[in-house]
């Protein structure tokens, strides 16, 4: 269930605590887990030590993996979208339509669960302006709380299951023809340099695309994992699978190449501010070892 709630750019940690709990707490108590992005409102100490102090553990998304809460990507396009169908060119009243956008989102039925989310959230759909008929007496209002306990849960099991379904047909399509991989510590893998988060490594075309190789310092999921890696870069050193790629090492043939080097790059810039020629090999020490 989605709230759309007006906010300005100069709005503090504590204003937006005020609007959380007035908004939200009062209708659906204290979360468990708050996702957010790395504003500095949600990295205040008022707002740690509020959200710490109540048992709520926060979780903050980075830019350069949008994943980590896609589902309020989607709510956001969704949210544009409305707007633009009801503002057009009125567009100083957008404030004054969010209610109206909030319930119209709420009411329609989502196509992954096949019910609308009051439905989820009350057991029955609220009367919209089009419903000129008398309310007609319905089951799911006179019922005991017994009764209606278990249609709530009959409807929630059914979402459950049309979410399980919609995302293992997204999950076959998006997954064919890929590979899972898992690394273990002590592993060594390549890193990929992404723009967003290497902007100063990839600032030209014939920049190297990655760099390594990096130990594998611990696993935290099978997405995220915690290299060694060295102070100068200045980032956090956890990354994302598919940032990483394995890094093999033949005992026979004790030499190896950047795989991370793009197709016919002529130079690649080493770890060591160095120029490498395309056909350079690099060394790995016995202490690497």
């Amino acid at each position: 269930m989605a709230h759309f709630i007006p906010c300005t750019k100069s709005d503090d940690a504590s204003h937006i605590a005020s609007v959380f709990f007035r908004e939200i707490v009062r209708l659906h108590g204290i979360p468990h887990t708050i996702v957010s992005d790395r504003d500095v409102k949600f990295l205040s100490h008022f707002w740690r030590v509020l959200w710490n102090k109540l048992g709520t553990k926060l979780l903050f998304s980075t830019a350069y993996h949008p994943q980590t809460d896609g589902q309020t990507e989607v709510v956001n396009r969704t949210l544009g979208t409305l707007l633009r169908a009801v503002l057009k060119r009125n567009l100083k009243t957008w404030e004054d339509c969010l209610p109206i956008v909030e319930f119209a989102y709420n009411r329609a039925m989502h196509s992954s669960t096949k019910f609308s989310p009051f439905e989820l959230v009350y057991g029955f759909n609220p009367t919209t302006p089009l419903d000129l008929l008398p309310l007609p007496v319905s089951s799911a209002v006179n019922v005991d709380g017994q009764k209606k306990a278990e249609m709530v849960k009959k409807l929630h099991e059914k979402a459950r299951k049309h979410i399980e379904k919609a995302n293992a047909k997204i999950a076959e399509v998006r997954n064919k023809g890929r590979k899972k991989v898992v690394f273990e510590p002590g592993d060594w893998v390549w890193v990929h340099w992404r723009k967003e988060r290497f902007p100063n490594k990839r600032k030209s075309k014939l920049d190297s695309r990655g760099d390594g190789p990096f130990q594998v310092m611990a696993r935290i999921n099978d997405n995220a994992y915690k290299l060694d890696l060295p102070g100068d870069y200045q980032v956090s050193a956890t990354f994302n699978v598919t940032d990483l790629s394995p890094f093999v090492f033949d005992i026979g043939d004790d030499s190896w190449t950047n795989p991370a080097k793009g197709e016919g790059d002529d130079t690649s810039q080493g770890r060591d501010g160095d120029q490498l020629s395309t056909k350079a090999r690099y060394r790995l020490t016995e202490s690497a070892l």
